[in-house]
């Protein structure tokens, strides 16, 4: 089951490099959302629900591995771009019809979204995604120029 990869022609935000300090902000100011829909009587679901699926990037000598999980997407609902060595996966985990009454919820639903700045050039004509078991693999190539070469090394003697 592949993913659809669309190469993006323009790009709605600028895409960033991982800076903890931001996420720790971010952390903040969505508690800053949840206290204060509290006591101005709102909900939990009138927050933003927009949120950042758990990722592992790895990097091998010819590409790029990210692996992100994102537990009840559908396939259709998953979208992969790619703009020079920006990657961004974005979708929604929807919400599902219920009978019975909610006692308790700890699974996120709503849209997400993960941007990442690679180091480095990527060949996007060979990107490849698969969604299987709710973890989205998304596999860039590094072009061939980019690849690391060993270069042996002669003694003056030859």
């Amino acid at each position: 089951m592949a993913v659809s990869v669309r190469r993006r022609e323009g790009a709605r935000q600028p895409m960033q490099r991982w800076d903890p300090f931001r996420e720790l902000q971010e952390v903040q100011e969505r508690l800053g959302q949840l206290v204060e829909s509290g006591w101005s009587g709102g909900s939990v679901s009138d927050v933003a629900r927009l949120w950042t699926p758990l990722v592992d990037i790895e990097e091998t000598e010819d590409a790029w591995i990210i692996e992100a999980e994102v537990p009840g997407v559908r396939r259709e609902d998953v979208h992969v771009d790619v703009q020079d060595n920006e990657l961004a996966i974005t979708g929604e985990i929807k919400e599902r019809e219920r009978t019975g009454i909610l006692r308790r919820r700890t699974r996120k639903t709503g849209e997400f979204e993960f941007r990442v700045t690679l180091p480095g050039q990527v060949d996007a004509e060979r990107i490849d995604a698969n969604l299987r078991d709710g973890v989205l693999t998304v596999r860039i190539p590094k072009p061939e120029q980019a690849r690391p070469r060993r270069i042996d090394v002669k003694s003056g003697d030859q």
